[in-house]
């Protein structure tokens, strides 16, 4: 079933070099800490693995709580006090940014043992500021990756790439994660999520073994990353079950070869998980996320509706940016070749899948982090959307009116970050009118101060303070 659009090497027209270098000269703008215990808990993977050869996280959680960086929501209670049945401490993380960070830390050990051959007093101990900025860079090219294979997408449907991507990459929470918040596990779940995505647009011309291989391959990655990213796999998955369907029909594939080439996908997805699977194992004696993680679930999906309209936290109020974007992505269901609808159906249903586990968790608000963090890996189906949006608005008022919403949907998130970062809002919830005055009002007011704060008083910020009046 090939795509009738320009084909993905036409994505090579997009100036690669110059997207690289302005990524590389943002890199001092990456908060190179780790605070959150969900930051600790991606971290304590691959520091314990690297250097102990376990999974025993005793030691990596009280060097933070030692140094009074994991004293809040009960760390020691959770994280170093409780054992589970089989003798661990608990992480509810999975071990997929761990993977992903390995290489970059290992290059960081190598540079601290050859500093210190040469006299350099930083200790190779994994935990010494290299090992940490490590990672947060780490994150950050990874949400950048996510930004290029996303134009790739984009352009493989749409032909639109560039005022989509900046859309997306300043107007929702993957910036925040990239470069405020890089421990967490959300820039390399975009990135993840949209690698699939891509290989799925190019293994989908011809559903080789090797290709469907490569997509279980990346099936597994994604939920190593984050476990409710595996469920992105479905739509895919309901892609090949319809060309099975109608090759099979017509003549040109046997059956027993197209359910060949899916259990390759199966086999191959299967031996990529391992990883994890062997964590759930030692960690909680079963192939499993923790009971703690289990209990919040609730199958029927019950704040489906409060994820995407809560003006406490829903999705819209949050990043509404995400509005123009799936009404993009609606339209490209509806509009054009049957081919270019029905991938744009299939990208709908796989946003769906996210908008359903979200909906499942009981704490579906992600009180205390920026936006809905749970969705952002969902940031290539944004670009997606918003470029097939801006290929339709192409002249008059149309046009006009699709960016000025852009623009204002890019300002809402930054002021939000800056509001987030200096306290000027409630971090557990959203309220639109006073959130709304601080964006348009108070920001702009305080933005020089808040520009230089960053660049040379970083950790000022997270400190609280006595909310502007509106």
């Amino acid at each position: 079933m090939p795509v009738p659009t320009e084909s993905l090497s036409s994505a090579r027209s997009v100036p690669w070099v110059v997207l690289a270098l302005v990524f590389l000269v943002s890199l001092p703008a990456v908060t190179t800490r780790l605070y959150a215990s969900d930051e600790i808990e991606y971290f304590a993977y691959l520091r314990s693995l690297y250097f102990d050869r376990d999974l025993q996280f005793e030691n990596e959680y009280r060097y933070f709580y030692d140094r009074n960086i994991a004293r809040a929501h009960s760390f020691k209670e959770t994280f170093i006090d409780f054992v589970t049945p089989t003798g661990h401490r608990r992480n509810f993380a999975p071990i997929g940014s761990a993977v992903l960070w390995a290489p970059f830390f290992a290059v960081a050990d190598a540079g601290v043992r050859a500093a210190r051959f040469f006299g350099s007093g930083v200790a190779a101990d994994g935990f010494s500021r290299p090992y940490i900025s490590a990672i947060t860079y780490a994150s950050a090219a990874y949400g950048f990756l996510a930004l290029v294979l996303s134009a790739i997408a984009a352009r493989h449907v749409t032909g639109v790439t560039a005022g989509a991507l900046a859309a997306v990459c300043f107007g929702t929470p993957l910036v925040f994660y990239m470069y405020v918040a890089p421990g967490f596990s959300h820039a390399n779940s975009a990135f993840a999520v949209a690698a699939f995505v891509v290989a799925w647009m190019y293994v989908r011309d011809r559903w080789s073994p090797a290709g469907v291989a490569a997509l279980g391959a990346l099936a597994a990655l994604m939920g190593m990353v984050r476990e409710q990213d595996l469920f992105i796999a479905l739509g895919p998955a309901i892609d090949y079950a319809v060309t099975m369907g109608q090759a099979v029909r017509e003549g040109r594939r046997s059956l027993v070869e197209m359910l060949g080439t899916a259990a390759v996908g199966v086999v191959a997805g299967v031996i990529c998980f391992l990883p994890q699977a062997i964590a759930y194992l030692t960690l909680n004696g079963y192939v499993g996320p923790s009971p703690v993680v289990q209990q919040k679930m609730t199958w029927t999906s019950p704040h489906a509706w409060r994820v995407l309209m809560s003006p406490d936290n829903g999705w819209f109020f949050w990043t509404p940016l995400a509005v123009p974007a799936l009404v993009g992505l609606i339209a490209l269901a509806f509009k054009g070749s049957p081919e270019r609808r029905w991938i744009g159906t299939v990208c709908l249903i796989m946003v769906a899948t996210q908008i359903y586990v979200s909906g499942s968790v009981n704490t579906w608000a992600g009180a205390g982090s920026f936006g809905q963090r749970r969705l952002v890996g969902l940031t290539v189906f944004l670009v997606i959307g918003l470029a097939a949006l801006l290929q339709m608005a192409r002249t008059g008022w149309a046009r006009v009116a699709v960016n000025a919403i852009v623009v204002i949907c890019v300002w809402w998130n930054l002021g939000l970050i800056a509001q987030f970062a200096t306290g000027m809002m409630d971090r557990n919830r959203m309220e639109p009118a006073p959130n709304a005055y601080n964006n348009f009002v108070t920001v702009p007011l305080e933005f020089p101060g808040l520009a230089y704060r960053y660049v040379f008083d970083r950790q000022s910020f997270y400190q609280s303070r006595t909310p502007a009046p509106h």
